[in-house]
């Protein structure tokens, strides 16, 4: 049961981290370059706050990202268990988001400074995530980015129904379930983050807070 939550767990974070920070953001994305690059250029266009944070955030995100990939690294060579530390960091971050944004928020402007400094927040938890992913769980789909999942799930799906000569439809069917059920988790922590904002805003922040220091513990022996 452990081994199964945990991509999930890190899939509803994506989904929600992501979803109250362009609530609350005015568009920023946490955890979606992509996003921002669109957002920004509609930004630019009607002229609407967000040009800083978004111009900002990709340049934060490889920042964050380049020095999860340098910690853990030297962290390994001293022994450290840089899993674990890296995603008690990841959890800081995440307590940084909802407290600041609970306590400064909500903004008029996403260009202030209050703002830019809570977005960061938010942006650098899920850089790390990204790393850690990538880096420690490499097995396991994408938890943030769910185009490409997506893409592949609609591929496997294809291939399990109109099976293609020397297929392995043990490794595609298992493949699909895998990707399947992360974007289920993605998008129920997307759903949730979208009620709970309505409700009660930037304390909803307390929920991926929580999620992730589940995750925390539960870093070991996972299983996609």
């Amino acid at each position: 049961m452990i081994k199964l939550s945990v991509p999930g767990l890190l899939s509803f974070n994506g989904g929600f981290v992501d979803t109250a920070g362009f609530l609350g953001l005015q568009g920023l994305f946490t955890a979606h370059v992509t996003g921002n690059f669109v957002t920004l250029g509609a930004a630019l266009v009607y002229g609407t706050h967000g040009v800083i944070a978004k111009l900002l955030a990709l340049p934060e995100f490889i920042v964050v990202v380049a020095l999860a990939r340098v910690a853990g690294a030297a962290l390994r060579n001293r022994g450290t268990d840089a899993l674990r530390v890296l995603l008690v960091v990841k959890v800081l971050c995440l307590i940084a988001f909802f407290v600041l944004g609970v306590t400064l928020g909500p903004f008029s402007d996403s260009d202030s400074a209050a703002a830019l400094l809570t977005g960061f927040a938010g942006i650098a938890g899920m850089a790390i995530q990204n790393a850690v992913q990538r880096v420690h769980f490499p097995s396991i789909p994408p938890t943030t980015l769910m185009t490409g999942n997506t893409t592949q799930a609609v591929l496997d799906a294809v291939d399990l129904l109109r099976p293609q000569p020397n297929s392995d439809l043990a490794v595609i069917r298992a493949r699909f379930a895998r990707i399947f059920r992360g974007i289920v988790w993605f998008a129920a922590g997307c759903a949730t983050a979208a009620l709970l904002y309505y409700w009660v805003g930037f304390w909803s922040l307390a929920v991926p807070a929580v999620i992730g220091a589940i995750t925390a513990i539960l870093r070991t022996k996972i299983m996609a």
